[in-house]
């Protein structure tokens, strides 16, 4: 069955001066929109009114007219319209109480990027030309894109790092389901190691933030010992944002080629649904939580899986996988986090702690899969009260 996906193809570019200081215009302006039609539909919630898309857009319009916010009109209005289209959404997500009150966009935090329709760009042979730009951009397709591919967005951005990149939102006929092959794996997710499968098999944790910790604090010294608002402090700012971004670029690349390996391997993908954000309240333990990127893993693994036609199940968080036997289902009293390693007493089986996990965590997503029930837990445990966080917490890793 043909299935039709989105997909977003990035790419690093390198633009002129004057393009620059365009494109930056652009991040202002759309900065500017997205927090004064966030202010105004604050005041008009406060006065218990909803306004819509269409009553912000019809304010824009409003705004470009006045002396003071003339020069929004000198940017592509595409963007700033997009920027009304996103605020929309977050507002939508707020009252589905899918995502918190929408917040204001800052100048030094947010992320600097806009969207453009395909009214606001054109793309032809290779080169892709933005709304108020002569030029095309300097791109470099590292990767290729489907052949015939025509963008239906595009989105430019600017990191914390100096770079420029490109997201092209194309239709890929590629992506296509795989072959079903009746193979299904348990996930262990930890630590020591990144993951263990119920196959035995454990693939390392790269660590990749500990690698480049010395010069990442070299790097945030540097920041500190420059006086605050001066030019060396922004160069040593964005010293620091270069280690971070090769920090999560090799991050990414390593979850990425990880996760499209499991998908493809594998027909069921049993996973433990962990609580990710409360778990990194653990002050010990949420740096190396964070740089496991255990909440990446799971979202490349789940959307992957929907391109693929593969099945991903979450398996209830309180499920005890680490302390019950996978050979005789006998459960054990107490299992210290340092017990890597323990022997059944009631069958008398050795098991690798994680290992174990992994095959527990299987056995009980097959068979909720085949009995149809459902497997993600509730927020709450409504007998006993407590939080909704894994028992099993990791122990802190030397």
């Amino acid at each position: 069955m043909a299935i039709h996906v989105k997909r977003a193809f990035k790419y690093r570019f390198y633009p002129s001066d004057a393009q620059a200081a365009e494109l930056s215009r652009t991040f202002g302006c759309v900065r500017k929109v997205y927090n004064m039609a966030l202010a105004a539909r604050t005041e008009a919630w406060a006065r218990q009114e909803r306004v819509n898309y269409n009553q912000t857009s019809a304010l824009l319009t409003a705004w470009k007219k006045t002396e003071e916010l003339a020069y929004l009109g000198e940017v592509s209005s595409v963007p700033l319209q997009q920027a009304l289209r996103h605020l929309q959404i977050a507002f939508s997500n707020f009252f589905a109480k899918r995502a918190k009150y929408p917040r204001f966009k800052s100048r030094k935090k947010s992320r600097r990027s806009a969207e453009y329709t395909t009214s606001a760009f054109r793309f032809r042979d290779g080169r892709l030309t933005l709304a108020k730009m002569s030029e095309p951009l300097d791109i470099r397709w590292s990767r290729p894109m489907p052949e015939g591919a025509k963008p239906s967005t595009v989105t430019v951005s600017h990191d914390a790092a100096g770079r420029w990149f490109v997201s092209l939102l194309v239709e890929d006929p590629a992506v296509q389901p795989l072959p079903a092959n009746g193979t299904a794996i348990g996930i262990d997710v930890g630590l020591s190691h990144l993951v263990t499968l119920s196959t035995g098999e454990k693939v390392a944790n790269p660590r990749h933030e500990r690698r480049d910790r010395a010069r990442l604090a070299r790097a945030q010294r540097q920041v500190s010992r420059k006086a605050t608002g001066s030019a060396n402090r922004a160069k040593a700012r964005v010293k620091a944002a270069r280690v971070h971004a090769r920090i999560a670029d090799r991050r990414r690349d390593m979850l990425h080629k990880l996760t499209t390996r499991l998908v493809r391997e594998n027909q069921t993908l049993v996973i433990e649904d962990l609580t990710v954000r409360g778990m990194v309240r653990n002050r010990s333990l949420a740096r190396a939580i964070s740089d496991a990127a255990w909440a990446d893993f799971r979202s490349m693994l789940e959307y992957k899986a929907a391109w693929y036609g593969r099945e991903v199940i979450a398996v209830d968080r309180f499920f005890p996988s680490s302390k019950l036997c996978s050979h005789c289902g006998a459960l054990a009293e107490r299992m210290p986090l340092n017990v890597r390693a323990w022997t059944c007493d009631g069958c008398g089986t050795t098991h690798d702690r994680d290992v174990n996990a992994a095959k527990n965590l299987l056995a009980v997503g097959l068979t909720a899969s085949v009995c149809g029930a459902g497997v993600r837990p509730q927020r709450e445990s409504s007998r006993t009260g407590r939080s909704a966080t894994k028992q099993k917490t990791p122990r802190r890793e030397p």
